[in-house]
Order: C-alpha cells, then sequence, then structure tokens
C-alpha cells in the first residue's frame, strides 16, 4: 500500500510542479514577447526531440507532445526527489526551504546542462542573463520548493 501512495504523491507533486512551472513560463514568456501566443514554448519543447523544423510547422500534435515532454520531465524530476528524499531526510528537513530552493538549481543545471545539450537543439547556456537568472529564479520557487515541500508532507505521514 506504501509504493500505491508513494506513486500517487508523485503524481500529484508531478503534475502541480510541472503546472506551477509551465505556467510561470507562460507568464514570463508573454511579458518578454510582449503578448505573443506563448504556444510557441510547446513547440520549443518538442523540437527537443523531433527538431525544430518538424516541430514548429507540426502544429498541433507537436505543441500536445511539447507540453506532454513538459510533464514528463517535471515527473521524472519529481520522482527522483521523492526516490532520494528518505537518504537526506535529515539533511533536507533542517531547512526544507534551502533544499526547495536548491532542488530548483540543481533541475535547472540538469536541464540546461545535459537534457538540452543532447537533445536536438543541442545549446549549452550563453552565460548568465536576466533570462537564464529568471529561469532559475521560477524553477527555484515554483518547482523545486513545491517538490521539497509535498515530499517532506508524505515522508512526514501527514
Amino acid at each position: 500500500m506504501q509504493n500505491k501512495n508513494l506513486f500517487k504523491a508523485i503524481i500529484i507533486s508531478g503534475l502541480a510542479a510541472g503546472l506551477f512551472d509551465i505556467t510561470a513560463a507562460i507568464i514570463q514568456f508573454m511579458i518578454v514577447s510582449g503578448g505573443k501566443n506563448p504556444v510557441v514554448i510547446f513547440k520549443y519543447i518538442a523540437s527537443a526531440v523531433f527538431g525544430k523544423e518538424s516541430a514548429y510547422s507540426g502544429g498541433l500534435p507537436m505543441e500536445a507532445l511539447g507540453l506532454l515532454f513538459h510533464f514528463i520531465i517535471a515527473m521524472s524530476f519529481t520522482a527522483f526527489f521523492f526516490l532520494i528524499y528518505p537518504r537526506f531526510k535529515p539533511l533536507f528537513e533542517k531547512n526544507i526551504f534551502i533544499t526547495g530552493l536548491g532542488y530548483g538549481i540543481f533541475t535547472w543545471l540538469i536541464t540546461n546542462l545535459i537534457i538540452v545539450p543532447a537533445s536536438k537543439l543541442h545549446k549549452f547556456p550563453s552565460g548568465i542573463n536576466s533570462s537564464v537568472i529568471i529561469g532559475i529564479l521560477i524553477l527555484m520557487f515554483v518547482f523545486g520548493l513545491p517538490i521539497a515541500l509535498f515530499a517532506k508532507k508524505y515522508y512526514s505521514g501527514k
């Protein structure tokens, strides 16, 4: 029964964190782009698998795949955190706020230094600029922190 509850906690936490993250990304995109259609975010995500030309000309199927890939990645990072949490519980619970913010930074590093360069995008971050800083802050506060809080709640049995 514990594994079923763990699976449920990961799904709920991953969906919530993924939703918070994509909402923040859409808001950031709309501000930066002057209100352009944020669906391009999903095409960008899909282009990591299918390449830019296919993703940007693929219409709704590519947009849906981009959204699906976003949530698969969010679920993967959530599952990883939930699985390592018991091993580091005393350290993590000393300051769950710092743990969550740190996990957001970890998520940004893995995504931008390993996942994106290994994809069809082949991009490494080109330096620190306001967009990079905003991206890191988004992952810290709306992704890493909620995941850490969900995991703490799950493992404390509350």
